[in-house]
């Protein structure tokens, strides 16, 4: 059978006159245009904020705890300024330790310990005639035997005169002390031993030469810095005068500790 499809002329439709063909399709089309160009002026927007500058709540917070031993910490700020003086605080913070006698002032020779003693007293270094003697060994002084010098007991007349020394101003500083010998030789340590030498004429000799004095913790004594080996002392081991580092030990104390008095007649 026929199909039959019955036109609008036979169903008294008539077609719509009055809007043009594809209006409805041109609609549609200019409504998804316009909703395009709205998202990509709301992407534009948005890209062109600025980006946020205020520290986040976790960073403000600093630490935050989220269980024992366990601790997460924020970025340090970079607005901290730097030490004036260009050290951390840790560096200025830190303590200087003074366990080195060298660490006192200089004394004068009219302030140091020795002069504050008793009527045997360290003498005005301007060329003075001196004995050095021991505190633990009372009855040893300093002592020329050979070119060295030894903490020995003095008897004969001999002995006293070679353990009679001239104060004099320092060689290379004259806030410090050199001892002059009878023949005109000096006191100056070589290879780290006291011994007598005359002056050769050089820094080194005049540095070696020079010796400062500093309080000694035993009341009335002198101990006798090197100048040009800080940190080192004259003291005596195996009764040989020598030159060595500081020790914080009650024996070196002792060793190190002298009495500048008058010259054994």
């Amino acid at each position: 059978m026929p199909d039959h499809t019955p036109h609008p002329w036979e169903t008294g439709w008539s077609a719509d006159a009055s809007r043009p063909p594809g209006t409805r399709r041109l609609w549609l089309a200019g409504a998804l245009a316009l909703a395009t160009v709205a998202a990509c002026v709301t992407a534009l927007a948005v890209n062109d904020r600025p980006p946020r500058t205020e520290a986040t709540p976790e960073a403000a917070a600093g630490p935050t705890d989220h269980g024992p031993g366990l601790l997460s910490f924020a970025s340090p700020s970079g607005s901290t300024p730097a030490p004036a003086d260009g050290r951390s605080a840790m560096t200025r913070t830190t303590p200087r330790a003074l366990s080195s006698p060298s660490a006192a002032a200089k004394p004068s020779p009219a302030n140091s310990p020795a002069s504050q003693g008793s009527s045997r007293s360290t003498p005005d270094p301007a060329a003075s005639g001196i004995s050095v003697r021991s505190v633990n060994y009372p009855d040893r002084y300093w002592h020329l035997s050979g070119d060295y010098v030894k903490l020995d007991p003095v008897s004969s007349p001999a002995d006293r005169r070679a353990a009679r020394f001239t104060v004099v101003k320092g060689l290379a500083d004259s806030g410090c002390y050199s001892f002059a010998t009878a023949d005109g030789g000096y006191l100056r340590h070589r290879n780290f031993l006291l011994r007598a030498e005359h002056d050769d004429g050089t820094g080194l000799f005049r540095e070696d030469a020079t010796f400062c004095p500093r309080p000694s913790p035993l009341g009335g004594a002198t101990m006798l810095e090197s100048v040009n080996y800080p940190g080192r002392f004259l003291r005596h081991q195996n009764f040989q005068l020598k030159l060595d580092p500081y020790q914080n030990s009650d024996l070196y104390r002792a060793d190190s500790a002298f009495l500048l008095v008058d010259a054994l007649a």
